[in-house]
């Protein structure tokens, strides 16, 4: 698929079918996350990857009220075969500013502008839905409910250095699957609207 479309077809996708994913292409999606880019080239991030029914489960029982009686878009979510959780690491990037080629001889996040540990995690994060796209699956990054974070966590091990910064569902499109949600009742706002050359808001 060329790029453009890849760009222009991956949408959020709230509704799967059972059908397995050739892990072939999660690996490939893992692959072109970790080549995304990361300040310092701290590569702060890790993927926690859930692709048996059992872990997936397990995953959906820790964020839910209840798998046993989901609603429509929780059903619909759940048949996703495979389920990755992108953890950032704000540890890894202030240990690597602290070094000599860096020159920050503290640790003190206050340097930091904004948390890249989750920007770099979020721009891995997109490679992988791009690639789902590319390889003519569905995907989606939804987040985890803070207040279901520590059972995910305890569920599936997640060391306190690490910070899950959202979940990436990826699988087959269930059939009539029709897309769903803001961008229903949403328009794409106009490029002009978005893009500032030169100035904010500058007059023509």
């Amino acid at each position: 698929m060329e790029f453009q479309d890849v760009v222009r077809r991956r949408r959020m996708v709230r509704d799967y079918s059972t059908d397995p994913v050739d892990p072939a292409v999660v690996d490939r999606a893992l692959e072109n996350a970790v080549r995304a880019p990361s300040a310092g080239f701290s590569q702060g991030w890790a993927f926690l990857v859930l692709d048996t029914a059992d872990d997936v489960r397990r995953f959906w029982a820790a964020t839910a009220d209840d798998v046993d009686h989901p609603d429509a878009w929780l059903a619909g979510m759940m048949r996703a075969p495979v389920v990755v959780v992108p953890c950032s690491s704000k540890r890894t990037y202030l240990e690597r500013y602290a070094q000599d080629d860096k020159g920050w001889a503290d640790q003190d996040e206050a340097r930091w502008p904004v948390p890249f540990w989750h920007m770099d995690a979020a721009m891995a994060s997109l490679l992988i839905l791009q690639t789902a796209t590319d390889a003519g699956l569905g995907s989606a990054f939804i987040g985890i409910p803070p207040d279901r974070e520590p059972a995910v966590r305890r569920e599936f091990g997640i060391p306190d250095d690490h910070d899950p910064v959202g979940v990436v569902t990826i699988g087959h499109r269930a059939d009539g699957e029709r897309p769903s949600g803001s961008p229903r009742t949403r328009a794409r706002r106009p490029l002009g609207d978005l893009v500032h050359r030169g100035r904010w808001n500058a007059e023509s």
